[in-house]
């Protein structure tokens, strides 16, 4: 711009020159402050232009960087879009599949339950069925009575057997024959014959050593006579001694011992299809 100004300078004299006209010093000093305004304005104008350059250059770069930022929050979004859209169908499956499961537990529960109740019913008229049937023997210490879904009918020693004997006597048969005629009307009845004593020690019994011999060797004859003279099912009997071990009183007294000293037969309903419906 300089170089410029000094042409445009040079030009003008020498036009003044060439037409013969001579600059007064006055003229020529408005000449050289008019070169200096101007040379100085260009200057002021190149500094704002690279200014501009400057502001221009930057503003292109942070452009850029936002476009960058911008595309890389839109590949995010796309990718959380996607992540949601799989997870509302994955979670709607597994709802419709828990709610499924739910449904089957719901009905599987109701059967156990509609089962179960028919077991009572049946308990509970099995119940009637012999306290009618032995009625006659209440007074010689048997009793009927339920316990956690079963039917326990529990005979003491001296309804069946003479004192330290297994052989059943008279009135112990004529009870067991008429509950044989009920459970022979109840073909779903499992059957437990369950030996019990008291803590006395056994004496001159013989072949027999202790309470253990004795609750099992008088079991065993109630499910022999129960099977072979009254033509009970073998296949639902189970003969057991408990020994002494599970006594309904103390042994301190008399009349507590005469209370242990039993035969308690265990009558529960068979729930295999209950025990199918829990495997399921």
């Amino acid at each position: 711009m300089k170089n410029t100004v000094f042409f445009l300078f040079v030009g003008l004299l020498a036009s003044a020159f060439s037409s013969c006209v001579v600059l007064s010093p006055k003229k020529y000093k408005a000449l050289l402050a008019k070169q200096d305004s101007l040379s100085k304005g260009w200057t002021e104008s190149q500094l704002k232009n690279e200014g501009l350059e400057q502001l221009i250059s930057n503003l292109r770069k942070d452009t850029t960087g936002l476009s960058s930022a911008l595309n890389d929050l839109r590949a995010r979004y796309a990718d959380m879009d996607n992540n949601y859209t799989k997870l509302r169908s994955n979670s709607s499956s597994e709802i419709n599949k828990l709610s499924s499961d739910l449904q089957k537990r719901e009905q599987r529960l109701k059967e156990v339950e509609e089962i179960l109740r028919k077991r009572d019913e049946a308990t509970n008229q099995l119940k009637e069925k012999l306290q009618q049937a032995l009625l006659g023997f209440t007074k010689n210490g048997l009793t009927v009575e339920i316990k956690n879904g079963k039917v326990y009918v529990s005979l003491t020693d001296k309804l069946l057997f003479p004192s330290g004997s297994i052989i059943i006597d008279e009135k112990g048969k004529q009870a067991l024959t008429q509950l044989a005629e009920v459970l022979k009307q109840q073909p779903e009845i499992n059957i437990a014959v369950e030996g019990h004593t008291d803590s006395q020690k056994i004496t001159n019994l013989g072949q027999i050593k202790d309470n253990w011999d004795l609750s099992v060797l008088r079991s065993t004859s109630v499910v022999r006579y129960l099977t072979e003279i009254s033509k009970v099912e073998s296949v639902r009997m189970t003969a057991t001694g408990k020994g002494e071990f599970q006594p309904l009183d103390a042994n301190t007294t008399a009349d507590g011992r005469s209370k242990n000293r039993r035969i308690e037969i265990v009558l529960s309903p068979k729930l295999d299809e209950l025990y199918d419906l829990i495997k399921q």
